[in-house]
């Protein structure tokens, strides 16, 4: 176990993350779908995520137990600024999204992990949503364009907007419940 997450600490924070930014894109439909299609191409967000996702990865390198793979440790501490130095440099395309993409991938571990052997059938409610964002994570680092084409398609209808953002909310909702009722 590389982190100290619980079940019911898990769908608490996503829960809350989920209403306030689908609640939040909701009640501020304009300026958020604004920020969304120039997400993707943003230089900013791109070396800021990039340097997260490389600052975690490099923490993980230095604290968890790589068992056969020890002996690389020096390298993975040597090699990751550097790795993260040169993918801002040499690949600037969508690094927004490609680094967002590193995150959600980093980040579900720390979720799933959460929910690994518990018994309770809430936590694939958990478990399903991270599924998903994992799927669309692999699809951003490989082809980040269709993040760019997923935010287009979600602001393109204002029906479809309140749709996304209601579902996501409730979904946010449902997780918070789960987590508030869990069993301690």
């Amino acid at each position: 176990m590389i982190y100290t997450l619980t079940l019911e600490t898990a769908l608490l924070i996503v829960g809350c993350v989920l209403i306030l930014s689908h609640g939040f894109a909701m009640l501020q439909p304009a300026p958020v779908q604004s920020w969304l299609k120039a997400f993707p191409r943003s230089p900013f967000w791109g070396a800021t995520l990039l340097v997260a996702a490389a600052a975690w990865f490099w923490w993980l390198a230095v604290t968890m137990d790589l068992h056969e793979f020890s002996t690389w440790r020096p390298l993975l501490k040597i090699g990751t600024p550097i790795a993260a130095y040169l993918t801002w440099r040499y690949v600037p395309e969508f690094l927004a999204v490609r680094s967002l993409g590193m995150l959600v991938l980093l980040g579900a571990e720390a979720l799933l992990e959460a929910a690994w052997m518990r018994p309770e059938a809430s936590r694939l409610w958990l478990v399903s949503l991270v599924y998903v964002w994992l799927t669309a994570a692999l699809f951003w680092v490989g082809m980040p364009y269709t993040l760019r084409d997923q935010i287009g398609w979600a602001t393109a209808d204002p029906r479809r907007w309140k749709a996304l953002t209601l579902g996501g909310a409730a979904y946010g909702v449902l997780l918070l419940s789960l987590g508030l009722t869990l069993r301690r």
